[in-house]
């Protein structure tokens, strides 16, 4: 499942990058023109002022062309994450992309895959070396620049932004977008990178408000009946128990139930872990996903199950 998605993740990434310069998908700033699928998107508004429509005509076009895709495309967006959670994250979206490999480098570095970690999560057989630090600096400092001239090309005709560029041409203003953009998003990538796809990504942040809100929506559910099988949890990544807790990019715990879980991103990466390890002891997996009646089922458990410890500890 993962060779899977990473090729989604690399489709979707590579056709972020070049949305801007096949016209599939910009706004330019200077002709204050939307570009869709290499063809000008136009509201109407300019054939309006120059007297060849209505104004009937333009508010129609206004609705038609303006609000109702818009409208439609958010529609179809929410009802995926309705259903499938925080889907968009985990498979498509280039930041995240990012986030990964940053993680998988900093391992390398120190163990962690956060700098704020208090505990290491190191792989087996990939100590920490100091060598990575470098690496990891120059990717974050990289991927910085990248995402800001990336962001500067949609929003101006990507061939003049990089041919100011490569001449060294760039004006005032386009160099200092460069170099705040690349600052602030290598900043990001350094020191808050899971932060924000937690709580500063308002399009992962609806995602998982609206899956919150769905009792039948896609979760991992966690078999408690067969809980001590987890004592003998190893991988060959993580030998020393807890493989889907250290194998989950978010931090999370995918054995907590789903109010735990809220910005889960639905990766699969503590499934593949669960199988592989159940595996080794001829055993069924004891993680994995269940949605629609199946899905509100494992929340109902979930919660009596909580509130069952809840009782047994004031007990106590």
């Amino acid at each position: 499942m993962q060779r899977r998605r990473l090729l989604f993740q690399l489709g979707f990434f590579a056709l972020f990058l070049l949305a801007p310069a096949l016209d599939l998908l910009r706004f330019d700033l200077g002709e204050t023109q939307l570009w869709v699928l290499g063809q000008r998107w136009s509201l109407g508004i300019d054939a309006f002022r120059a007297g060849r429509i209505s104004a009937d005509q333009a508010a129609l076009g206004i609705l038609l062309r303006g609000f109702l895709p818009a409208l439609v495309l958010i529609v179809l967006f929410l009802a995926v994450a309705w259903r499938h959670g925080r889907l968009y994250c985990g498979w498509l979206c280039p930041h995240f992309t990012l986030v990964e490999t940053l993680d998988a480098v900093l391992q390398r570095a120190c163990g962690k895959l956060s700098l704020w970690d208090r505990h290491r999560t190191e792989r087996a057989g990939q100590p920490a070396r100091a060598r990575w630090w470098p690496v990891f600096g120059l990717l974050c400092a990289g991927f910085g620049f990248l995402w800001a001239i990336t962001l500067l090309s949609y929003l101006l005709p990507p061939a003049q932004i990089w041919g100011h560029l490569i001449h060294g041409r760039l004006t005032p203003n386009q160099a200092r977008f460069l170099v705040i953009g690349s600052a602030v998003f290598a900043a990001e990538f350094a020191f808050a990178r899971h932060l924000f796809c937690r709580f500063g990504c308002a399009v992962g942040l609806f995602q998982s408000l609206v899956w919150m809100a769905n009792p039948k929506g896609m979760v991992v559910a966690f078999d408690r009946e067969r809980a001590r099988d987890c004592r003998g949890c190893g991988t060959a990544a993580h030998q020393q128990g807890s493989a889907c807790d250290k194998g989950c990019p978010m931090r999370l715990h995918p054995r907590h139930i789903k109010r735990e879980m809220f910005s889960c991103v639905q990766c699969g990466r503590c499934l593949d872990s669960c199988d592989e390890s159940t595996h080794h002891r001829s055993i069924q997996p004891l993680l994995e996903w269940k949605v629609g009646a199946d899905a509100v089922r494992e929340t109902l458990r979930q919660r009596k199950a909580e509130l069952a410890r809840g009782h047994q500890e004031e007990v106590h």
